[in-house]
């Protein structure tokens, strides 16, 4: 089906907070709860994710 707006617990788990990052490039209305819980293996990850998907022209 298709993904809905939704908070996503992520349990602390880095792992769920990345995939649902990505899948909230395609399905609006997500949300992350604790998303600083991937600073344990990627501290990076969000700067680096909104450098892939921002126009050069925007930064």
């Amino acid at each position: 089906g298709t993904p809905q707006p939704a908070e996503v617990q992520t349990y602390d788990d880095h792992r769920i907070a990345m995939s649902f990052a990505i899948t909230g490039l395609r399905a609006p209305g997500i949300r992350i709860a604790n998303p600083e819980c991937v600073s344990k293996t990627f501290p990076e990850y969000f700067d680096v994710l909104r450098s892939l998907t921002t126009p050069a022209a925007q930064r």
